[in-house]
């Protein structure tokens, strides 16, 4: 699978695991989000697609900037936590593939 056949699979798997860490987190005013979604979405599918496994344990999200060019600090996320016991999808082409 190339990368961005990589991206588009794996992006519904990421999409459910960000929501469920944003649940009961206040969202933003300018995005409806909460802060960090976007960058531990980035940060997740990137390390899928790169691995094409999960990320484990406590990894350090990278700084972000917001809409007003501010940078937003850094943030611990618990993988083993936040992944719970979801399982990555199954693809006949992911299987034969070495990434």
């Amino acid at each position: 699978m190339l990368p961005a056949e990589r991206k588009t699979f794996y992006q519904p798997i990421v999409e459910q695991i960000v929501e469920g860490w944003a649940t009961g987190k206040p969202p933003l005013p300018a995005t409806g989000k909460p802060g960090g979604y976007y960058r531990l979405t980035n940060y997740l599918l990137e390390y899928l697609v790169a691995h094409g496994v999960f990320p484990a344990g406590v990894h350090a999200m990278p700084e972000g900037r917001d809409q007003h060019n501010a940078i937003e600090p850094s943030f611990p996320v618990d993988f083993d936590v936040v992944i719970g016991d979801v399982v990555l999808p199954n693809s006949v082409l992911h299987k034969k593939e070495k990434l």
